[in-house]
């Protein structure tokens, strides 16, 4: 899968979906970046001021200020953001 676009795990230690969506996306073999937000509250108050949540994982795709967050938990809505950023983007 080519990607012209950033993706962003917040994540935290001993989250299963977190390592759920980590490891799916090793698979598809893209690159992605961690926020990791174990003991840091800070890090949720971001999440809750950027999206209205302050639980992980939150998947951000997008590049050059546009991006959309995945904050359902569930492989197949990551699936179906990564396949409208690849129409988008490419």
């Amino acid at each position: 899968m080519a990607k012209n676009f950033t993706i962003v795990v917040w994540a935290k230690d001993g989250c299963s979906y977190c390592a759920e969506v980590k490891e799916y996306l090793t698979e598809q073999q893209l690159d992605f970046k961690i926020v990791d937000v174990t003991n840091h509250d800070d890090y949720r108050d971001i999440l809750e001021l950027k999206y209205g949540v302050r639980h992980v994982p939150v998947v951000e795709i997008g590049r050059d200020h546009q991006y959309r967050a995945i904050t359902e938990v569930g492989i197949e809505n990551l699936q179906i953001v990564l396949q409208e950023a690849n129409e988008v983007f490419n």
